[in-house]
C-alpha cells in the first residue's frame, strides 16, 4: 500500500508544551483552522487529529477548529482514506467548507500526510471560501513511488509489490477505487502516469494548463512544508518538499526548484517561492512523529 499516513504514525508526547504562548487575544478573533487526517486515519482519533485540536485549542483561546469527516461514521472516514475517489472527496470538502459559516472569512488549512495534497487541491479549485494559509505536514506533493517502511530497494519482497503496482496502479478501475493509486507517480514511466492519473496529473497540471488552478494557488499567503528526516513510509520523501525523482529513472532525486514543474511554474511555486511564500520545515523523526514543543515552535506560528 503507498503511504498516506496511518493513524499510528501520529506520536504526540503529550508532556511539555509551550506555555508562554497561552494567554488572552486582544482584537479579533483568530482564523479557523481546518485538518485533514491521513491514510488510515480519521478525523477524531483521539491519539492523532483529536489530540492536534486540542493542541491548537489549548493555545488559541476561541479558535474554531473543523476536523474533516469525509463520510458519516469515523468508521466510515476511515475507510474512505482508502477506497473513495479523491476527486469525490475533494468536491464534498469543498461543499462543505462552502457552508460553514464559520468559515466565510477565511481559514487557516493544515494537512496532515496525504491529507496535505487533498487540502491543496481545495486551495486550487475551491477559492471561496478563502484558504489563508497551507500548512501540509509530511504530504506528497509529486506522489509517492514507493511502500511504507519498505527493507530496501534490492529486497525482492519490495521489487515483486512494486511491479505490481506498476501494473495494476493505473488501470481505470484502481485509479477510481484506490486512494492511494491517485497519486501513485511512476518516474519511469510518466507519459503513462500524466494520461491515466485522475487526481496527482491534474492538481500538478501535467496534462491540460488550468489558469485558475495556478491563480488560487498563488493566492495563498503561505504555503508550509515539513519534511521527516528519517521517513520510512514516504518514497522518495523530497516530494514532502515538492522534489521527486528525476524522471526516467527512480534512483536520483532533484529539489523542486530543479523540476520541469517549477521551471515551467505551472502552478506558480516559482514565483512564491521568490516573494518568500513557500517555507520548507524539517522534523527530525519518522513520518508524521512530532512532540508538542515541535509543534509549538514550528507550526502554530503560521495559526496566530
Amino acid at each position: 500500500m503507498a503511504p498516506g499516513g496511518p493513524c499510528s504514525w501520529l506520536v504526540l508526547l503529550l508532556a511539555g508544551g509551550c506555555s508562554a504562548l497561552q494567554g488572552p487575544r486582544p482584537g479579533p478573533p483568530p482564523l479557523p483552522l481546518v485538518i485533514w487526517h491521513g491514510m488510515g486515519d480519521s478525523c477524531c482519533n483521539p491519539l492523532s487529529m483529536g489530540s492536534i485540536k486540542k493542541m491548537v485549542e489549548s493555545k488559541i483561546p476561541g479558535i474554531y477548529v473543523l476536523s474533516l469527516e469525509i463520510g458519516k461514521t469515523v468508521m466510515e472516514d476511515m475507510e474512505n482514506s482508502f477506497f473513495m475517489n479523491v476527486n469525490h472527496q475533494v468536491s464534498t470538502v469543498c461543499e462543505m467548507l462552502s457552508k460553514d459559516p464559520k468559515l466565510q472569512q477565511g481559514y487557516n488549512a493544515m494537512g496532515f500526510s496525504q491529507g496535505g495534497q487533498f487540502l491543496r487541491a481545495v486551495a486550487q479549485r475551491c477559492p471561496s471560501p478563502p484558504m489563508v494559509n497551507l500548512i501540509s505536514v509530511g504530504g506528497q506533493h509529486q506522489g509517492v513511488y514507493g511502500l511504507p517502511r519498505c527493507p530496501g530497494e534490492s529486497s525482492h519482497i519490495c521489487d515483486w509489490i512494486r511491479k505490481t503496482l506498476d501494473i495494476g496502479a493505473y488501470t481505470k478501475r484502481v485509479q477510481e477505487l484506490l486512494v492511494q493509486a491517485e497519486y501513485w507517480h511512476d518516474p519511469v514511466k510518466e507519459e503513462l502516469y500524466r494520461n491515466c492519473s485522475i487526481f496527482l496529473a491534474d492538481i500538478n497540471q501535467e496534462r491540460e494548463f488550468n489558469e485558475t488552478y495556478k491563480r488560487n494557488l498563488m493566492a495563498l499567503k503561505t504555503f508550509v512544508m515539513v519534511k521527516f528526516l528519517k521517513d520510512t513510509v514516504v518514497d522518495p520523501v523530497e516530494s514532502e518538499w515538492f522534489g521527486f525523482y528525476r524522471s526516467g529513472q527512480a534512483k536520483e532525486t532533484v529539489r523542486l526548484q530543479e523540476t520541469a514543474l517549477y521551471a515551467q511554474d505551472r502552478l506558480g511555486l516559482k514565483q512564491m517561492d521568490e516573494a518568500g511564500k513557500l517555507v520548507f520545515l524539517t522534523a527530525p523523526g519518522d513520518h508524521l512523529q512530532f512532540t508538542p514543543d515541535w509543534f509549538y515552535t514550528n507550526l502554530l506560528p503560521f495559526l496566530l
